[in-house]
């Protein structure tokens, strides 16, 4: 088992424990770390010796730039870090009302591929011996961003195929269709991009660390946690500035001052976005656990205690 999965077994069962990490680790300035110091770092908490506060900034940068899995650094925009910065300002272009379809298509375009890419980085790779990208997985990620870029501009295509004129019909696609929207095809983007993981399954470690073999059932449950986390961050960011603009619509201080909307819901939506990201991560454990009767039959023989672990991915 990666260091990395020791520190989150230990510190990481707990929500507010996770919570508190992950605010420490989407410091941005992470990202400035080369990938030297990170490997540094690294090893560091893989010692095996006690750490303590002065090994907590390369506990911290471990966790944040290292794939448990491969145990070297993660792509730099891929990094958890790196996800506010370059997502925040896709996500609130997306949620724009473009006026015509093709920037609809062109911001959902750059988001989803975003959004995939950061999927597949920080995926579960244990049970890949090359670490290669095949060509299946080349094509179920296109494909991916392909139907995801569609199904976002989707509100944009009803308004300008349709010629709605109507308010409250603009309203419902503008404001409130994004909402399901987003969380759906959050969910969709992890749920195809990691299929592999469900097919293939993914190792599973016992009590003390030890790989124990390769498991589906524990696939299905880190990529649907995965899934949720995500529908859970997008759906809520999208939520916020949308019923936001509504309410402050309907204001007398807005119908006066129009021009302060715009602003509102950007303002809004990269603060929902920098709040909901630590608490989405949050939701499960990145170490996650599975009971022994809920595994394959081959593995249940073989398996000692009453749960195993695994990494979840992000």
């Amino acid at each position: 088992m990666d260091p990395n999965l020791f520190q989150w077994k230990t510190q990481g069962q707990s929500f507010l424990g996770r919570l508190q990490t992950w605010v420490h680790l989407l410091d941005p300035t992470l990202l400035l770390s080369s990938d030297a110091e990170i490997r540094k770092a690294h090893a560091s908490i893989a010692s095996g010796e006690k750490l303590d506060k002065k090994d907590e900034p390369a506990r911290i940068l471990a966790l944040s730039s290292v794939h448990a899995d491969a145990g070297a650094p993660l792509p730099l925009v891929f990094r958890p870090p790196a996800l506010l910065p370059i997502s925040g300002p896709l996500f609130v272009a997306s949620l724009l009302p473009h006026s015509s379809v093709k920037p609809a298509l062109f911001w959902q375009f750059l988001l989803q591929s975003y959004s995939a890419g950061f999927n597949y980085a920080n995926r579960n790779s244990s049970t890949e011996p090359d670490k290669k990208t095949s060509l299946r997985q080349l094509l179920l990620v296109a494909g991916t961003v392909s139907y995801a870029t569609c199904g976002g501009a989707l509100p944009q295509i009803f308004i300008s195929r349709l010629g709605v004129r109507s308010p409250p019909v603009q309203t419902f696609f503008r404001s409130i269709l994004p909402i399901p929207l987003s969380a759906a095809l959050a969910f969709f983007s992890v749920f195809t991009v990691r299929s592999e993981e469900t097919e293939r399954g993914i190792q599973v470690f016992d009590d003390d660390g030890n790989p124990v073999g390769i498991s589906k059932a524990a696939g299905e449950k880190a990529v649907m946690e995965t899934a949720l986390s995500r529908a859970a961050l997008f759906g809520a960011t999208a939520a916020l500035p949308n019923l936001l603009v509504l309410l402050l619509k309907r204001t007398r201080f807005f119908q006066r001052n129009s021009l302060l909307v715009a602003p509102s819901r950007h303002i809004s939506a990269a603060l929902a976005l920098g709040l909901m990201i630590p608490v989405s991560f949050s939701l499960f454990p990145q170490l996650g656990t599975v009971k022994r009767e809920e595994l394959e039959e081959e593995l249940q023989a073989g398996a000692a205690g009453r749960q195993l672990f695994y990494h979840r991915g992000l």
